[in-house]
């Protein structure tokens, strides 16, 4: 497993972590290949979750595709049309405040958007787990105001861990997230 970034090593200190988040946090790390290549485990990711007809190279938008893949392996049902990120408005249940785990489906321009896990929030943004931000698996920050839907995964008895995460305004807010 990849190293988290000192500021949020606390992830791993954590126990239980809600189910999804332990499932993405296996995939920290794992990059797009430029060019025309593409990463055999994000290809992989396609075919394990029944997109592998649709989903051919690592250059088409992937953080639906990662949340469908991290759901799947989580035991969670995985959205009808996963790759188009603000279809996961409808995943779980609607939460009124975002907690650890949780799904946030974030806006973009031109109608796309983004969706990722939450692992905590500073005063004017959310702190992302997610897939394609930067062209890999990482944690960055996104602005509070581009969250169009806070989507609860449905627990039989949620973690004790699936609370609400203060954290330190550090890195740049992302305004793009590919």
């Amino acid at each position: 497993m990849n190293p988290l970034p000192p500021a949020y090593g606390w992830i791993d200190d954590l126990r239980p972590l809600p189910r999804m988040l332990q499932e993405a946090r296996k995939l920290y790390g794992t990059r797009e290949v430029a060019g025309s290549a593409n990463n055999p485990v994000i290809l992989g990711w396609a075919k394990e979750v029944g997109l592998a007809k649709s989903y051919t190279a690592d250059g088409i938008p992937w953080c639906g595709l990662f949340m469908a893949v991290v759901a799947k392996r989580a035991g969670k049902p995985v959205m009808e049309g996963p790759l188009w990120a603000r279809n996961w408005v409808a995943f779980g249940n609607a939460a009124d405040e975002a907690q650890l785990g949780d799904v946030l489906v974030f806006r973009r321009d031109y109608g796309s958007g983004h969706v990722g896990l939450y692992v905590g929030e500073d005063y004017g943004a959310y702190h992302v787990l997610g897939g394609n931000q930067s062209d890999g698996v990482t944690i960055t920050r996104i602005a509070r105001d581009r969250c169009i839907a806070v989507r609860r995964p449905v627990y039989k008895a949620a973690p004790a861990t699936a609370t609400p995460i203060q954290l330190a305004a550090n890195g740049a807010l992302s305004t793009n997230e590919v």
